[in-house]
């Protein structure tokens, strides 16, 4: 059973999607048929809301390690991560059944729903979400143990984020908007067939995923600064296949930088407008099945 579930957004102050729709849950309530489930609605980070900033002094979405959770940081950040853990979990330990939080991306990903295990319930979840959703991509990010990741939603048992996108930060689009909405409410839908035993893996078609690979910088000179920006093949494709001798990017000076992978591989979160201090060209992904 789905006891308890949390909804977040403005974990990232300028994605303006979650925010929208978890003030307007707030205010009109959510639609009739989750009656039965206990959801709570949240705004992680208000002063960033406030100041429409990603955050104040760091990430908020990668304080939610142990260790960051165990040192003594003051950045308000921090601060912040250790009392929403103490709200949602304590993480490894948590009272809250299902964190989902909202976020939204600059780059052309679509409603994505991204998970952190590849468990027979988080397949549930994909399937069922595609089946309702086909438009939706689902993204796994298995790399590492869920427990080991700083995302705010692993404060919960179980954890996912809502990713949707393109949208440019500080933004609201009306159909990037509704796509949230519509993936979000898929969720609930979800956990109220779960909880009323109605949900069986092998009932559900299998779906396309892609699980998460590597990121890949954009290239630098010996001062640190770029010397190309990405193509124009693979501006807005994501998750679509960069094929081996395809080009990725192109140099200040006209020449293309080809991909030089032995086999395809699936960008997504391609140019996206918040890793350009970190140099994050895009994500690499391989196609699997769930």
């Amino acid at each position: 059973m789905i006891q308890s579930i949390a909804f977040v957004g403005g974990t990232h102050g300028n994605e303006t999607s979650g925010i929208q729709l978890v003030k307007n849950w707030q205010k009109h309530g959510l639609p009739s048929r989750f009656d039965a489930l206990n959801v709570s609605l949240h705004i992680a980070n208000q002063a960033a809301l406030e100041a429409n900033v990603r955050f104040i002094e760091e990430d908020l979405n990668r304080q939610f390690t142990f260790e960051r959770l165990s040192n003594d940081n003051t950045a308000k950040e921090a601060v912040l991560a250790k009392s929403l853990n103490e709200k949602f979990g304590p993480k490894g330990n948590s009272n809250t059944d299902f964190v989902i939080d909202i976020h939204n991306t600059t780059s052309e990903m679509g409603a994505t729903l991204i998970i952190l295990e590849a468990d027979e319930f988080h397949v549930q979840l994909a399937r069922f979400v595609k089946q309702q959703m086909p438009e939706a991509n689902i993204l796994v990010e298995d790399e590492k143990p869920y427990l080991e990741h700083g995302y705010l939603c692993t404060t919960g048992k179980k954890g996912a984020m809502i990713e949707v996108g393109g949208q440019p930060q500080g933004v609201l689009r009306e159909d990037v908007y509704l796509l949230t909405q519509t993936m979000a409410e898929a969720i609930l839908d979800f956990c109220v067939a779960y909880n009323n035993q109605k949900i069986e893996t092998d009932a559900l078609p299998a779906c396309e995923a892609f699980r998460l690979g590597e990121n890949v910088g954009f290239p630098l000179d010996e001062n640190g600064a770029r010397t190309a920006m990405i193509h124009h093949s693979l501006q807005d494709n994501d998750f679509k296949p960069l094929l081996p001798g395809s080009p990725m990017f192109r140099t200040f000076d006209g020449k293309d930088i080809l991909w030089d992978g032995e086999k395809e591989t699936y960008p997504h979160f391609i140019n996206e407008a918040a890793y350009f201090k970190l140099d994050v060209a895009f994500a690499t992904a391989q196609r699997i099945t769930l």
